[in-house]
């Protein structure tokens, strides 16, 4: 017999034998083919430990279990473990993954107050937030800049928020500013700088700064012409983000500071509210009724010279029916044009009650409307419970320190699920009468003879 057909012919002794020469088989093919194997990546290395992890893997059932089922069904050590894992998961090589473990943070940040927590592991969470801002893209630096408006509102005002946006704010701003970042990271950023600076800036020129940085952006959207409408555009967004926090900003700014803005803006504004967005309309009409609320509190007999026009548009928008434009767009329009041009006109406010736990709040001017609209949209569903335990929302919204409430209160408090759908029943009766009754009172259409 040959050599060669010696070499490939397998051994006598059985499965051990057949093995070995199976395993050498596979070795040689491996060897012989090695460019058209693809080696075990990094990625799926992390896939494979995520699969493990399954305790802390579901980052969406914080904003959907939410503070009432963590308090009853996990312990503070079960929660502050999830999260452990999460910080742990912000340095994996998947970007989904850390995108993952920074929304699971956020969410738990906004439904829980968790300051001691926070407060220990701020250095790790503020490391982890600017790597993500630095080298992750759009979906990851959006979830980085969403956990660090959330960092802020847990820590509160104070040295320890000063350092993160000292090491943040520079980059948020140049995320903001770069023309070539993602769109909608840049809109998230453009809120979280806002939200940051209004929490953390103590230094009144690093607030200027920041006002200067934002007005850039929105001050784009302006007519360069008149007698033309605002175009909408893939930046508006951005510009509407924007305008909000720099309106926000403008809230805790000296009154000198103040008197500038309004003589740079004030005939400048009405022009976005000729815009195609719904939103910019609505966002630069609030911005104006904000505007001579702060200007009517520095001076009563505040004169704007333009007011027959700012008016007419105003009026127009609260009546607008136009065709070409969305039934949902024209209802939310009026709705908040009505208010804006009562504020305009009247100088009035149509008062809001916020009810959280035995609390509730009035929200009767602009400055607070704003505010309140502003960390609402950061904290989501979780902005009752914060308006309950956090000292610092507490603090701007003047509600005094928080009302301890044993479990044995909260238990008595809540509704059982027979009444609440009682409840529901009720209000879904009285609403189907009430637009019944609406729908009669339209004009009948008689025949003439």
């Amino acid at each position: 017999m040959p050599k060669n057909k010696k070499r490939n012919t397998p051994h006598r002794g059985g499965n051990g034998g057949g093995g070995s020469g199976a395993a050498a088989a596979t070795a040689a093919t491996a060897g012989g083919q090695h460019r058209n194997v693809q080696p075990f990546s990094d990625e799926d290395a992390s896939i494979e430990t995520m699969s493990h992890c399954s305790g802390y893997s579901d980052p969406s059932s914080f904003a959907e279990d939410g503070p009432e089922v963590l308090d009853e069904e996990g312990t503070q050590e079960d929660l502050e473990y999830k999260l452990k894992g999460f910080i742990d998961l912000t340095l994996d090589k998947s970007a989904k993954i850390r995108q993952a473990a920074l929304e699971g943070i956020k969410n738990a940040l906004a439904s829980k107050m968790l300051y001691e927590f926070v407060l220990e592991r701020r250095m790790t969470l503020t490391d982890s937030i600017e790597r993500c801002l630095k080298k992750g893209k759009s979906d990851e630096q959006r979830a980085a800049a969403a956990l660090a408006s959330v960092l802020c509102i847990q820590l509160g005002p104070g040295i320890e928020s000063e350092e993160v946006l000292k090491t943040l704010g520079p980059i948020l701003k140049k995320i903001i500013c770069d023309g070539t970042a993602s769109i909608q990271a840049r809109q998230t950023c453009a809120t979280c700088f806002g939200v940051c600076s209004f929490i953390a800036t103590d230094d009144i020129t690093e607030l200027y700064s920041t006002l200067e940085c934002l007005e850039n952006i929105f001050t784009k959207s302006y007519l360069k012409e008149k007698n033309t409408n605002v175009c909408s555009t893939p930046n508006t967004v951005l510009h509407i983000s924007s305008l909000l926090s720099w309106t926000l900003l403008l809230t805790i700014c000296p009154i000198n500071e103040v008197k500038k803005k309004l003589e740079m803006h004030f005939h400048k504004l009405p022009s976005l509210l000729s815009s195609d967005d719904v939103n910019m309309r609505i966002a630069a009409g609030e911005s104006l009724a904000l505007l001579f609320e702060l200007a009517r509190g520095m001076d009563s007999d505040f004169f704007y010279e333009d007011m027959e026009s700012l008016t007419q548009i105003l009026r127009a928008l609260a009546t607008d029916g136009n065709k070409h434009r969305a039934k949902v767009d024209k209802r939310k329009q009026r709705s908040v044009f009505r208010d804006i041009l009562r504020a305009v006109e009247e100088r009035d406010f149509p008062t809001e009650t916020v009810k959280f736990g035995p609390e509730r709040m009035y929200i009767d001017c602009w400055v607070k409307k704003h505010t309140y609209d502003t960390f609402k949209e950061v904290l989501g569903s979780g902005m009752q419970y914060h308006l309950q335990s956090n000292e610092f929302l507490r603090n701007v919204f003047e509600l005094g320190p928080p009302v301890m409430l044993d479990a044995a209160m909260l238990k008595t408090m809540k509704i059982s699920r027979f009444e609440r759908h009682l409840y529901n029943s009720a209000a879904f009766k009285a609403r189907t009468k009430a637009r019944s009754k609406c729908r009669d009172k339209r004009a009948d259409v008689g025949e003439f003879f």
